[in-house]
């Protein structure tokens, strides 16, 4: 029996998103760990005051990619820069469909010259595997699913990320001293009883920190070192429902709709895709609809990515991304909720949510939320935004409208009752650590 393509999914339901759409589907939430350890709110004050412990093991897909030709093909499939990527660094990758939208990120780390791990949400591995297999390029490809689709067995390596202002005090505890100096988004090795791994310079939550990555085999030894010596700095370990709202501290959109749903030249993409891939069934919810799935996507530029690309070579939706440049229409802000609106119309359950609401201003669609959390440190809840560029500006005053649309068979702008939230645009990244100075850390 032939399995289903994302094209056949396509046909079958009438349209990308007649497919996608799926009001009150339940929010994402990383697989295996504990929802909480200490409770959510704690946990996340944990990142800003002292020292706090999250286990990233389960929630990613890895794939490598490795060969003769693994940077030519990775260059030719994404805006990224290759000239300078040394051996041991990481960066953002940016993959763009033909019409310069983006497909998703990922991080990309250059193990070796000829071998690279690519990690993130399974879209950007799909991308490239596929160019790569129907390409001619000498690389070969080896992917480990998240913990949810792996269908058994530990995964290939281990992650533990801590993070904080004593991020520093405990790996100098468990190493005996001070790590070498390690610039952001670069890796070093590093040894720990005999056990050899990496540490990556790194920290979702915008302050200091380090990801602890190497082979499952050595991970519960270097989580209880993490664990003895975090007690005298009142480490926390931070559960599922705490972890992704990092986001808000470090101005990150996860997941934004991979750009391949309509495209004529990507039908074959469609057709390779199975449809419950990653595109088949990562959902689309909230009170902000269109039938037009076009109207989902974004590109780097609204994103933040500029900086990651480089237009000094050849690739995938060169020519449309160029010309995206100089046409942004929407910015990344952060949405502070008003906290009294929030006890009115969402009360004291709502953690955490990746629903596309409404943000508007008299009445009028100005933009649309990406992820939803309360956030502890803030007293309120916050909200990860693209928003119209004369709407942007910090202190401007919004409303979001909070509710399911139905979805198809109801007009996109019909009355549905909805309350409104009053909020106030802030910069992303919220926090000011990760917005002015973490990035300069060395």
């Amino acid at each position: 029996m032939t399995t289903p393509s994302l094209q056949d999914g396509i046909n079958e339901a009438g349209s990308p998103v007649d497919l996608l759409w799926r009001p009150d589907d339940a929010p994402w939430t990383p697989p295996v760990v504990e929802p909480e350890h200490a409770g959510w709110r704690q946990e996340q004050h944990a990142w800003h005051s002292a020292v706090a412990l999250s286990d990233l093991s389960h929630h990613m897909s890895d794939t490598v990619v490795e060969g003769p030709d693994a940077t030519r093909l990775l260059s030719e499939v994404s805006a990224n820069d290759y000239r300078d990527f040394a051996v041991g660094r990481a960066k953002q990758f940016v993959p763009v469909a033909p019409d310069g939208n983006i497909i998703t990120d990922g991080i990309l780390l250059r193990e070796a010259e000829q071998r690279y791990l690519l990690s993130g949400v399974p879209a950007a591995q799909n991308w490239v595997g596929y160019h790569g297999a129907r390409g001619g390029y000498d690389v070969e490809f080896s992917t480990d699913p998240d913990s949810r689709h792996r269908g058994g067995g530990p995964p290939r390596l281990f992650r533990y990320q801590v993070q904080g202002p004593l991020a520093g005090e405990l790996v100098a505890a468990v190493f005996g001293g001070p790590l070498p100096p390690i610039r952001f988004f670069h890796t070093a090795p590093v040894e720990l009883r005999g056990r050899r791994f990496r540490a990556l310079r790194h920290g979702m939550a915008g302050q200091p920190g380090f990801e602890f990555f190497g082979e499952w085999r050595h991970g519960a030894a270097v989580e209880e070192a993490l664990l003895r010596a975090g007690e005298r700095f009142g480490l926390v370990r931070v559960g599922g429902l705490a972890y992704p709202t990092a986001s808000m501290d470090s101005g990150w959109i996860p997941s934004p709709t991979p750009a391949i749903y309509t495209a004529p030249e990507l039908s074959g993409y469609r057709e390779h895709l199975p449809l419950r891939s990653y595109e088949g069934v990562r959902p689309l919810t909230g009170s902000f609809f269109s039938p037009d799935i076009e109207d989902h996507y974004c590109t780097p530029y609204e994103l933040g990515y500029g900086r990651s690309i480089s237009f000094d070579h050849e690739f995938i939706g060169r020519d449309a991304l160029r010309a995206a440049k100089d046409d942004v229409r929407r910015t990344k802000v952060t949405l502070e909720f008003d906290p009294a609106d929030v006890r009115a119309v969402l009360g004291d359950d709502f953690v955490h949510g990746y629903a596309r609401n409404r943000v508007e201003v008299d009445g009028a669609l100005v933009g649309v939320t990406h992820q939803t959390d309360s956030f502890d440190p803030a007293g309120t809840v916050l909200s990860l935004a693209l928003v119209d560029r004369e709407h942007a500006r910090p202190g401007t005053g919004v409303h979001v409208a909070w509710g399911e649309h139905p979805g198809p068979g109801t007009d996109p702008d019909a009355d549905l009752g909805f309350p409104r939230i009053r909020a106030t645009v802030h910069p992303a990244p919220y926090g000011e650590h990760a917005r002015t100075r973490y990035r300069l850390n060395p």
